[in-house]
């Protein structure tokens, strides 16, 4: 149990320091998605002893079927925000976007025609995988934590889009789903 507090405290401690501008602005989307990945943190360290116990149980089988396609979003979404998203510093003002959300152009290709925020829908499927590998009420509650988060995260990026993309950015929200095509 104690080297699960200390590696807590040390992911707490580098996610603060990623985070750290984002912190001093709660409403930014990165101060609910520093929380967002507190929860995902703790879930892993609470599943992680049971990651490869009962391999072929219905909940694993889950869970390594979640983690393979929570790369999707993550890889092709990032890949179109470096390419066609043209990051540029000017980008924040307050100082909060990582580099690689600096984009001054809005992606709406790719994967994006779809979906507006495919590195948190990589990151709800993550929860969920995590989740799986050894499914308990705690865990429930962080996945359901870091859902909650992760969705105020992208009610809060969205907010911060139409400020800088303005009406574009407001048509390619009725054109696409928040999270999975053609639902929510």
């Amino acid at each position: 149990m104690l080297w699960r507090v200390i590696a807590f405290v040390f992911a707490t401690a580098a996610l603060a320091a990623i985070s750290r501008s984002s912190l001093r602005h709660p409403r930014s989307h990165g101060f609910f998605r520093f929380f967002a990945w507190e929860a995902i943190v703790a879930l892993f360290l609470l599943n992680v002893e049971r990651w490869f116990v009962d391999p072929l149980a219905w909940h694993q089988l889950i869970a390594w079927s979640l983690l393979v396609v929570s790369c999707v979003p993550v890889v092709w979404g990032a890949i179109l925000l470096r390419q066609r998203g043209k990051p540029v510093a000017r980008r924040s003002v307050d100082g909060s976007l990582l580099a690689f959300e600096k984009t001054s152009q809005l992606v709406t290709t790719g994967i994006y025609r779809y979906i507006r925020h495919p590195l948190y829908c990589s990151l709800l499927l993550l929860t969920w995988a995590i989740f799986f590998k050894a499914p308990s009420t705690i865990g429930g509650s962080l996945g359901l934590a870091a859902t909650v988060f992760l969705v105020l995260t992208a009610l809060a990026d969205e907010t911060e889009c139409i400020a800088f993309f303005g009406t574009a950015y407001r048509s390619y929200m009725r054109r696409t789903r928040r999270f999975i095509p053609f639902l929510i």
